[in-house]
Protein backbone atom coordinates (compact mmCIF):
# COMPACT_ATOMS: atom_id res chain seq x y z
CA UNK A 1 0.00 0.00 0.00
CA UNK A 2 1.26 3.84 -0.14
CA UNK A 3 1.09 4.10 3.33
CA UNK A 4 -0.05 2.43 6.56
CA UNK A 5 -3.68 2.69 7.75
CA UNK A 6 -5.27 2.47 10.59
CA UNK A 7 -9.25 1.97 11.26
CA UNK A 8 -11.36 4.61 12.26
CA UNK A 9 -14.55 3.79 13.65
CA UNK A 10 -16.99 7.19 14.33
CA UNK A 11 -20.41 7.49 15.77
CA UNK A 12 -21.23 8.87 12.22
CA UNK A 13 -19.92 6.38 10.17
CA UNK A 14 -21.88 3.73 8.26
CA UNK A 15 -23.32 0.71 9.27
CA UNK A 16 -20.95 -1.56 10.46
CA UNK A 17 -19.16 1.42 12.57
CA UNK A 18 -22.20 1.66 15.17
CA UNK A 19 -21.26 -1.12 17.57
CA UNK A 20 -20.46 -4.22 17.34
CA UNK A 21 -20.55 -5.35 13.26
CA UNK A 22 -21.96 -8.97 13.97
CA UNK A 23 -22.40 -10.69 10.40
CA UNK A 24 -24.74 -13.80 10.26
CA UNK A 25 -23.16 -16.16 7.36
CA UNK A 26 -25.26 -18.07 5.35
CA UNK A 27 -24.79 -21.94 4.93
CA UNK A 28 -22.59 -23.08 1.98
CA UNK A 29 -23.72 -24.35 -1.07
CA UNK A 30 -22.35 -25.50 -4.56
CA UNK A 31 -21.90 -21.81 -7.15
CA UNK A 32 -24.49 -22.06 -10.03
CA UNK A 33 -22.82 -20.71 -12.91
CA UNK A 34 -23.93 -17.24 -14.95
CA UNK A 35 -24.04 -16.88 -18.00
CA UNK A 36 -21.26 -18.02 -19.78
CA UNK A 37 -19.70 -15.80 -22.43
CA UNK A 38 -21.12 -16.06 -26.01
CA UNK A 39 -24.25 -17.79 -24.15
CA UNK A 40 -27.88 -16.47 -22.76
CA UNK A 41 -30.21 -14.29 -24.82
CA UNK A 42 -29.33 -13.57 -28.01
CA UNK A 43 -27.91 -10.45 -28.57
CA UNK A 44 -27.33 -9.74 -32.41
CA UNK A 45 -26.48 -5.61 -32.10
CA UNK A 46 -23.36 -6.43 -29.60
CA UNK A 47 -22.21 -9.21 -31.85
CA UNK A 48 -22.62 -6.83 -34.98
CA UNK A 49 -21.02 -4.49 -33.18
CA UNK A 50 -17.97 -6.39 -31.90
CA UNK A 51 -17.56 -8.26 -35.15
CA UNK A 52 -15.11 -10.76 -35.45
CA UNK A 53 -12.79 -10.92 -31.30
CA UNK A 54 -9.45 -9.55 -31.48
CA UNK A 55 -7.41 -12.69 -30.52
CA UNK A 56 -6.39 -12.96 -26.96
CA UNK A 57 -2.67 -13.36 -27.92
CA UNK A 58 -0.51 -10.33 -26.90
CA UNK A 59 -3.49 -8.63 -25.23
CA UNK A 60 -3.86 -10.36 -21.99
CA UNK A 61 -5.18 -8.76 -19.03
CA UNK A 62 -2.45 -9.34 -16.13
CA UNK A 63 -5.42 -10.52 -13.96
CA UNK A 64 -6.09 -10.09 -9.58
CA UNK A 65 -3.98 -8.39 -8.14
CA UNK A 66 -2.12 -10.06 -5.08
CA UNK A 67 -2.40 -8.39 -2.13
CA UNK A 68 -1.53 -10.87 0.93
CA UNK A 69 -0.27 -15.00 0.95
CA UNK A 70 -2.27 -17.65 2.39
CA UNK A 71 -0.05 -19.88 5.47
CA UNK A 72 -0.73 -23.09 6.95
CA UNK A 73 -1.32 -23.00 10.84
CA UNK A 74 -2.99 -25.72 13.24
CA UNK A 75 -5.05 -24.48 16.19
CA UNK A 76 -7.54 -26.40 17.77
CA UNK A 77 -10.39 -25.46 19.65
CA UNK A 78 -12.63 -27.25 22.42
CA UNK A 79 -10.99 -30.57 20.75
CA UNK A 80 -9.58 -32.11 24.11
CA UNK A 81 -6.02 -30.57 25.72
CA UNK A 82 -7.11 -27.35 23.20
CA UNK A 83 -8.46 -23.94 24.49
CA UNK A 84 -11.18 -22.29 23.27
CA UNK A 85 -9.78 -19.34 21.94
CA UNK A 86 -7.05 -18.26 19.94
CA UNK A 87 -5.49 -15.21 18.37
CA UNK A 88 -3.71 -14.65 14.92
CA UNK A 89 -1.68 -11.74 14.96
CA UNK A 90 0.71 -10.89 11.83
CA UNK A 91 2.51 -7.34 12.56
CA UNK A 92 1.33 -4.22 9.96
CA UNK A 93 -1.05 -7.17 8.02
CA UNK A 94 -4.30 -4.61 6.57
CA UNK A 95 -6.59 -8.16 7.54
CA UNK A 96 -6.22 -11.78 8.64
CA UNK A 97 -8.68 -14.67 7.36
CA UNK A 98 -8.92 -17.77 8.49
CA UNK A 99 -10.05 -20.67 7.24
CA UNK A 100 -12.28 -23.38 9.49
CA UNK A 101 -11.42 -26.80 8.88
CA UNK A 102 -13.10 -29.00 11.24
CA UNK A 103 -16.22 -28.15 13.09
CA UNK A 104 -18.13 -30.57 15.64
CA UNK A 105 -20.74 -27.74 16.95
CA UNK A 106 -23.96 -28.64 19.03
CA UNK A 107 -27.10 -26.73 18.90
CA UNK A 108 -26.03 -23.27 20.51
CA UNK A 109 -22.58 -23.28 19.93
CA UNK A 110 -20.68 -21.05 17.44
CA UNK A 111 -17.47 -19.79 16.21
CA UNK A 112 -16.67 -16.24 16.03
CA UNK A 113 -13.65 -14.26 14.28
CA UNK A 114 -13.62 -10.87 15.71
CA UNK A 115 -10.51 -7.97 15.90
CA UNK A 116 -9.36 -7.89 19.55
CA UNK A 117 -11.63 -4.87 20.43
CA UNK A 118 -14.94 -6.84 19.36
CA UNK A 119 -16.44 -3.61 16.87
CA UNK A 120 -15.62 -6.25 14.14
CA UNK A 121 -17.03 -9.75 14.53
CA UNK A 122 -18.35 -12.53 12.38
CA UNK A 123 -20.34 -15.77 13.94
CA UNK A 124 -20.75 -19.06 12.79
CA UNK A 125 -23.16 -22.15 13.58
CA UNK A 126 -22.83 -25.40 12.88
CA UNK A 127 -25.32 -25.21 9.42
CA UNK A 128 -22.51 -22.54 8.03
CA UNK A 129 -19.50 -24.97 9.18
CA UNK A 130 -21.24 -28.16 7.46
CA UNK A 131 -18.82 -28.20 4.55
CA UNK A 132 -16.44 -30.84 5.47
CA UNK A 133 -13.30 -29.37 3.38
CA UNK A 134 -14.18 -26.23 5.30
CA UNK A 135 -14.76 -22.82 4.96
CA UNK A 136 -13.26 -19.25 4.93
CA UNK A 137 -14.45 -17.16 7.20
CA UNK A 138 -15.10 -13.69 6.59
CA UNK A 139 -11.62 -11.32 7.20
CA UNK A 140 -10.99 -8.82 9.87
CA UNK A 141 -9.58 -5.85 9.38
CA UNK A 142 -6.10 -5.23 10.67
CA UNK A 143 -2.94 -7.38 11.69
CA UNK A 144 -5.27 -9.53 14.18
CA UNK A 145 -8.21 -12.12 14.30
CA UNK A 146 -9.34 -13.62 17.54
CA UNK A 147 -11.34 -16.83 17.26
CA UNK A 148 -13.28 -18.18 20.01
CA UNK A 149 -15.34 -21.14 20.47
CA UNK A 150 -19.06 -20.48 22.49
CA UNK A 151 -19.75 -23.46 24.36
CA UNK A 152 -23.60 -24.12 24.84
CA UNK A 153 -25.12 -23.76 28.41
CA UNK A 154 -25.90 -27.49 30.34
CA UNK A 155 -28.86 -28.25 31.82
CA UNK A 156 -30.60 -25.66 33.81
CA UNK A 157 -28.28 -23.05 32.27
CA UNK A 158 -25.89 -24.80 34.75
CA UNK A 159 -22.03 -25.02 32.82
CA UNK A 160 -21.57 -25.67 29.58
CA UNK A 161 -21.57 -29.08 27.79
CA UNK A 162 -18.50 -30.33 26.16
CA UNK A 163 -18.69 -30.41 22.20
CA UNK A 164 -16.77 -32.93 20.05
CA UNK A 165 -13.90 -32.37 18.05
CA UNK A 166 -14.24 -28.93 18.54
CA UNK A 167 -13.02 -26.77 15.67
CA UNK A 168 -9.85 -26.61 14.06
CA UNK A 169 -7.81 -23.42 12.10
CA UNK A 170 -5.84 -24.56 9.56
CA UNK A 171 -5.03 -21.76 7.33
CA UNK A 172 -4.76 -18.21 7.31
CA UNK A 173 -5.08 -15.43 4.61
CA UNK A 174 -3.62 -12.38 5.75
CA UNK A 175 -2.56 -8.95 4.11
CA UNK A 176 1.03 -7.64 3.28
CA UNK A 177 2.62 -5.66 5.34
CA UNK A 178 3.93 -1.93 3.90
CA UNK A 179 7.19 -3.47 3.46
CA UNK A 180 6.27 -7.19 1.83
CA UNK A 181 3.84 -5.25 -0.54
CA UNK A 182 6.75 -2.68 -1.71
CA UNK A 183 8.67 -5.80 -2.69
CA UNK A 184 5.65 -7.75 -4.17
CA UNK A 185 5.22 -4.06 -6.70
CA UNK A 186 8.99 -4.46 -7.30
CA UNK A 187 9.10 -7.61 -8.34
CA UNK A 188 5.73 -7.25 -10.80
CA UNK A 189 7.86 -4.23 -12.45
CA UNK A 190 10.75 -6.74 -12.87
CA UNK A 191 8.87 -9.12 -14.28
CA UNK A 192 6.38 -7.27 -16.43
CA UNK A 193 3.51 -7.28 -14.65
CA UNK A 194 1.15 -9.26 -12.38
CA UNK A 195 0.62 -11.91 -15.18
CA UNK A 196 3.95 -12.18 -16.18
CA UNK A 197 6.07 -11.25 -19.01
CA UNK A 198 4.67 -8.00 -20.15
CA UNK A 199 1.93 -7.80 -22.90
CA UNK A 200 1.71 -3.90 -22.70
CA UNK A 201 -1.72 -3.98 -20.97
CA UNK A 202 -1.03 -3.74 -17.82
CA UNK A 203 -2.71 -1.16 -15.38
CA UNK A 204 -0.33 1.98 -15.70
CA UNK A 205 0.40 4.66 -14.16
CA UNK A 206 0.80 7.30 -16.96
CA UNK A 207 3.50 10.06 -15.92
CA UNK A 208 3.52 10.31 -12.14
CA UNK A 209 0.77 9.51 -10.37
CA UNK A 210 -2.23 11.91 -10.20
CA UNK A 211 -4.97 9.94 -8.34
CA UNK A 212 -5.84 11.21 -4.82
CA UNK A 213 -7.69 9.72 -1.77
CA UNK A 214 -11.41 9.85 -2.25
CA UNK A 215 -12.26 12.22 0.73
CA UNK A 216 -9.85 14.57 -0.73
CA UNK A 217 -12.73 15.71 -3.12
CA UNK A 218 -15.91 15.76 -0.41
CA UNK A 219 -15.56 19.22 -0.84
CA UNK A 220 -13.77 20.38 -4.13
CA UNK A 221 -16.00 17.79 -6.19
CA UNK A 222 -18.99 15.99 -4.04
CA UNK A 223 -20.45 14.83 -7.06
CA UNK A 224 -17.42 12.51 -7.63
CA UNK A 225 -16.73 12.03 -4.14
CA UNK A 226 -20.57 11.13 -3.51
CA UNK A 227 -20.68 8.40 -6.45
CA UNK A 228 -17.48 7.10 -5.30
CA UNK A 229 -19.25 5.51 -2.64
CA UNK A 230 -20.81 2.69 -4.90
CA UNK A 231 -17.24 1.12 -5.67
CA UNK A 232 -15.94 -1.83 -3.95
CA UNK A 233 -13.00 -3.86 -3.00
CA UNK A 234 -13.13 -7.62 -3.96
CA UNK A 235 -11.26 -9.84 -1.79
CA UNK A 236 -11.01 -12.76 -3.90
CA UNK A 237 -9.53 -15.97 -2.78
CA UNK A 238 -7.98 -14.67 0.52
CA UNK A 239 -5.68 -12.80 -0.83
CA UNK A 240 -5.77 -11.32 -4.18
CA UNK A 241 -7.77 -8.17 -5.37
CA UNK A 242 -9.78 -6.28 -7.78
CA UNK A 243 -12.42 -3.32 -7.96
CA UNK A 244 -16.22 -3.42 -9.13
CA UNK A 245 -18.95 -1.33 -8.65
CA UNK A 246 -22.85 -1.20 -7.93
CA UNK A 247 -24.74 -1.01 -11.25
CA UNK A 248 -28.22 0.34 -11.07
CA UNK A 249 -31.14 0.33 -8.15
CA UNK A 250 -31.39 -3.43 -7.74
CA UNK A 251 -29.02 -5.37 -6.33
CA UNK A 252 -26.46 -5.88 -9.06
CA UNK A 253 -22.54 -5.45 -9.04
CA UNK A 254 -20.12 -5.41 -11.84
CA UNK A 255 -16.66 -5.84 -12.20
CA UNK A 256 -14.61 -7.80 -15.05
CA UNK A 257 -14.54 -11.37 -16.32
CA UNK A 258 -10.76 -12.13 -15.38
CA UNK A 259 -11.30 -11.20 -11.86
CA UNK A 260 -14.26 -14.14 -11.45
CA UNK A 261 -16.81 -15.86 -13.78
CA UNK A 262 -18.35 -18.02 -11.72
CA UNK A 263 -21.07 -18.30 -9.03
CA UNK A 264 -18.56 -20.30 -7.22
CA UNK A 265 -15.69 -17.70 -6.99
CA UNK A 266 -18.04 -15.06 -6.04
CA UNK A 267 -19.42 -17.21 -3.14
CA UNK A 268 -16.23 -16.83 -1.63
CA UNK A 269 -15.47 -12.97 -2.65
CA UNK A 270 -15.39 -10.51 -0.21
CA UNK A 271 -17.19 -7.16 -1.29
CA UNK A 272 -15.93 -4.24 1.16
CA UNK A 273 -17.89 -0.95 0.70
CA UNK A 274 -16.64 2.06 2.33
CA UNK A 275 -13.19 1.44 2.42
CA UNK A 276 -11.90 4.91 2.02
CA UNK A 277 -9.61 7.07 3.80
CA UNK A 278 -11.40 9.67 6.54
CA UNK A 279 -8.65 12.75 5.53
CA UNK A 280 -6.82 13.62 2.67
CA UNK A 281 -3.87 11.94 2.65
CA UNK A 282 -4.33 10.93 6.12
CA UNK A 283 -3.77 7.45 7.76
CA UNK A 284 -6.90 6.12 9.15
CA UNK A 285 -9.52 4.87 7.03
CA UNK A 286 -13.36 3.58 7.76
CA UNK A 287 -14.22 0.36 9.20
CA UNK A 288 -15.26 -1.14 5.87
CA UNK A 289 -18.95 -2.54 5.57
CA UNK A 290 -18.14 -5.84 4.20
CA UNK A 291 -21.00 -8.36 2.58
CA UNK A 292 -20.24 -11.83 0.46
CA UNK A 293 -20.81 -12.04 -3.19
CA UNK A 294 -23.60 -14.07 -4.01
CA UNK A 295 -25.03 -15.54 -7.64
CA UNK A 296 -23.69 -14.25 -11.12
CA UNK A 297 -25.95 -13.39 -13.99
CA UNK A 298 -24.08 -12.63 -16.81
CA UNK A 299 -20.48 -13.57 -17.53
CA UNK A 300 -18.66 -11.98 -20.65
CA UNK A 301 -14.93 -12.95 -21.69
CA UNK A 302 -14.81 -10.95 -24.79
CA UNK A 303 -16.75 -7.78 -23.34
CA UNK A 304 -14.02 -8.52 -19.97
CA UNK A 305 -17.70 -8.36 -17.98
CA UNK A 306 -19.06 -9.71 -15.26
CA UNK A 307 -22.19 -9.07 -13.38
CA UNK A 308 -23.49 -10.36 -9.93
CA UNK A 309 -25.42 -10.21 -6.85
CA UNK A 310 -24.26 -9.84 -2.73
CA UNK A 311 -25.72 -11.38 0.07
CA UNK A 312 -27.17 -9.15 2.66
CA UNK A 313 -27.78 -6.31 -0.29
CA UNK A 314 -29.82 -4.35 2.27
CA UNK A 315 -26.57 -3.68 4.77
CA UNK A 316 -24.90 -1.69 1.58
CA UNK A 317 -28.17 -0.05 -0.21
CA UNK A 318 -26.99 3.10 1.66
CA UNK A 319 -23.63 3.79 -0.15
CA UNK A 320 -25.77 4.27 -4.07
CA UNK A 321 -25.44 3.26 -7.33
CA UNK A 322 -23.97 4.32 -10.77
CA UNK A 323 -26.29 4.02 -14.33
CA UNK A 324 -24.75 2.98 -17.62
CA UNK A 325 -24.53 5.67 -20.31
CA UNK A 326 -25.51 4.73 -23.61
CA UNK A 327 -24.32 7.59 -25.68
CA UNK A 328 -21.38 6.73 -27.42
CA UNK A 329 -18.51 9.59 -25.88
CA UNK A 330 -16.42 11.45 -28.13
CA UNK A 331 -12.91 12.24 -27.81
CA UNK A 332 -11.68 14.67 -25.29
CA UNK A 333 -15.06 14.44 -23.26
CA UNK A 334 -13.79 14.81 -19.19
CA UNK A 335 -14.03 11.60 -17.47
CA UNK A 336 -12.73 10.15 -13.62
CA UNK A 337 -11.94 6.62 -12.38
CA UNK A 338 -12.69 5.84 -8.81
CA UNK A 339 -10.48 2.66 -7.83
CA UNK A 340 -8.45 0.64 -5.39
CA UNK A 341 -5.05 0.40 -7.18
CA UNK A 342 -3.02 -1.97 -4.83
CA UNK A 343 -5.41 -2.84 -2.57
CA UNK A 344 -5.57 0.71 -1.31
CA UNK A 345 -8.47 2.86 0.44
CA UNK A 346 -10.34 4.09 -2.94
CA UNK A 347 -8.38 6.63 -4.85
CA UNK A 348 -10.07 8.56 -8.00
CA UNK A 349 -8.27 9.52 -10.63
CA UNK A 350 -9.40 12.72 -12.48
CA UNK A 351 -6.13 14.60 -14.04
CA UNK A 352 -3.03 12.99 -15.77
CA UNK A 353 0.22 15.14 -16.93
CA UNK A 354 0.12 13.23 -20.07
CA UNK A 355 -3.02 15.74 -21.17
CA UNK A 356 -2.29 18.60 -22.69
CA UNK A 357 -5.33 20.51 -20.30
CA UNK A 358 -4.18 18.13 -16.73
CA UNK A 359 -7.15 16.06 -17.42
CA UNK A 360 -8.00 12.94 -17.63
CA UNK A 361 -10.17 12.70 -21.19
CA UNK A 362 -11.19 10.05 -23.66
CA UNK A 363 -8.08 9.86 -26.26
CA UNK A 364 -10.03 7.41 -28.76
CA UNK A 365 -13.46 6.26 -28.06
CA UNK A 366 -13.33 3.49 -30.89
CA UNK A 367 -9.75 1.81 -29.26
CA UNK A 368 -9.36 -2.49 -29.70
CA UNK A 369 -9.46 -4.18 -26.70
CA UNK A 370 -10.74 -8.30 -27.01
CA UNK A 371 -12.61 -6.76 -30.11
CA UNK A 372 -12.03 -4.11 -32.91
CA UNK A 373 -13.46 -0.94 -31.19
CA UNK A 374 -14.80 -2.29 -28.32
CA UNK A 375 -12.88 0.38 -25.93
CA UNK A 376 -12.83 3.91 -24.79
CA UNK A 377 -8.96 4.86 -24.28
CA UNK A 378 -7.97 7.60 -22.09
CA UNK A 379 -4.44 8.36 -19.30
CA UNK A 380 -6.02 8.52 -16.18
CA UNK A 381 -3.45 6.43 -13.89
CA UNK A 382 -4.64 3.30 -12.71
CA UNK A 383 -2.20 0.02 -10.79
CA UNK A 384 -2.78 -3.48 -10.46
CA UNK A 385 -6.24 -3.90 -8.52
CA UNK A 386 -7.71 -1.80 -10.49
CA UNK A 387 -9.37 -3.89 -12.62
CA UNK A 388 -13.13 -3.10 -13.00
CA UNK A 389 -13.17 0.08 -12.19
CA UNK A 390 -15.91 2.18 -14.00
CA UNK A 391 -15.20 5.24 -15.80
CA UNK A 392 -17.48 8.04 -15.21
CA UNK A 393 -18.35 10.73 -17.56
CA UNK A 394 -17.47 14.12 -16.23
CA UNK A 395 -21.02 15.61 -18.53
CA UNK A 396 -23.08 13.52 -17.46
CA UNK A 397 -22.08 11.70 -14.08
CA UNK A 398 -22.53 8.18 -15.83
CA UNK A 399 -20.25 5.43 -16.47
CA UNK A 400 -18.77 5.09 -19.70
CA UNK A 401 -16.84 2.31 -19.45
CA UNK A 402 -15.46 -0.29 -17.27
CA UNK A 403 -12.05 -0.28 -16.91
CA UNK A 404 -9.58 -3.75 -17.39
CA UNK A 405 -6.59 -2.60 -19.96
CA UNK A 406 -3.49 -0.28 -19.10
CA UNK A 407 -0.48 0.44 -21.53
CA UNK A 408 -0.99 4.23 -21.47
CA UNK A 409 -2.92 5.02 -23.10
CA UNK A 410 -5.15 2.73 -20.55
CA UNK A 411 -9.10 1.51 -21.40
CA UNK A 412 -12.03 0.38 -20.47
CA UNK A 413 -14.93 -1.32 -22.17
CA UNK A 414 -17.34 0.86 -23.89
CA UNK A 415 -20.52 1.30 -21.42
CA UNK A 416 -22.79 0.72 -24.80
CA UNK A 417 -21.80 -2.11 -25.63
CA UNK A 418 -22.04 -3.19 -21.65
CA UNK A 419 -25.85 -2.23 -21.45
CA UNK A 420 -26.96 -4.14 -24.96
CA UNK A 421 -25.05 -6.78 -22.69
CA UNK A 422 -26.73 -7.08 -19.60
CA UNK A 423 -29.79 -4.48 -19.84
CA UNK A 424 -32.18 -7.68 -19.46
CA UNK A 425 -30.54 -8.31 -15.77
CA UNK A 426 -30.41 -4.68 -14.79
Amino acid sequence: MRRMVGLLVTAGAVVALAGVAVAETAPGRDGVDGTAAGGGPANGVVDQLLGAAVPAAGLGETGRRRIGTVERVTRLLGAAGGTESTTLRYPGASYVKVHLKRAALRRGEAVTVADPAGTEVHRYTAPDLRDPTGRWAMSVTGDTAVVTLHRAAGPLGLGRVLGGDGVEVDRVARGFSQRENAAHRQAERQRGGAGGPRTGREESVCGSNDASDAVCYRTSDPVAYRRSKAIVRLLINGNELCTGWRVGPNNRLVTNNHCFDSSRTAYQTEVWFNYQCARCDGFEVFRPTKVWGDRVLVTDRTLDLTVFTVENFAAVREFGQLDLDTARPARGDGVYIPQHPGGDPTVIATSSDTDRAGNCAVVDPAYDGYAAGSDVSYYCDTEGGSSGSPVLSRRTGRVIALHHFGGCPNSGVRADLIQRRIGHVL
